[in-house]
């Protein structure tokens, strides 16, 4: 099998994940958070409907600078309510479906960079990249889920059953 194969397969799976978590976000609660230097919630979402459009940068280009010197930062597109998330969702995935579809193996074994402000702050294979990439958005759904028991809204079984959600998934 194809390291690409492998990683749409995957990609198939957490976006799945995320759908059944981003469905579960209540409206108006943008501005919360747990702790005064924890993230807020809108950006925290934000991220995690946003964060399979990473894989697409990951494969078409060599390198993304998060805080350039001589231009504004990357910052995802604002979106507010659940069926926003989920669109926003859906065109990420489709995105990199189609990265995914269209690269090589080969190509994953090349070096990308990630900077800030011109300063290299990883650098590795893309398929290295790409599955820090997926890590990266457990992780922020993780948060994200304790973000939503905190806040009284219901918890989705994503791997495995959770109090609301007694299914496994």
């Amino acid at each position: 099998m194809k390291m690409t194969e492998l990683f749409l397969a995957e990609l198939d799976r957490e976006a799945s994940r995320s759908r059944r978590a981003l469905e579960h976000v209540p409206e108006g609660k943008g501005e919360w958070k747990p702790h005064d230097r924890s993230m807020a919630f809108a950006p925290l979402v934000q991220m995690v409907a946003a964060m399979p459009s990473w894989i697409g940068l990951i494969v078409n280009q060599d390198e993304l600078d998060i805080a350039p010197k001589d231009g504004p930062q990357h910052k995802p597109a604002p979106m507010n309510t659940s069926a926003e998330l989920i669109k926003g969702l859906e065109t990420a995935v489709a995105d990199a479906r189609a990265a995914l579809t269209a690269t090589t193996d080969a190509h994953l074994m090349t070096p990308w960079r990630l900077l800030a402000g011109g300063q290299i702050v990883m650098e590795a294979p893309r398929y290295v990249m790409l599955r820090d990439t997926i890590n990266h958005l457990a992780h922020h759904r993780g948060q994200m889920t304790v973000y939503l028991r905190l806040m009284g809204a219901t918890v989705p079984a994503l791997y495995g059953p959770s109090a609301d959600d007694q299914r496994f998934m």
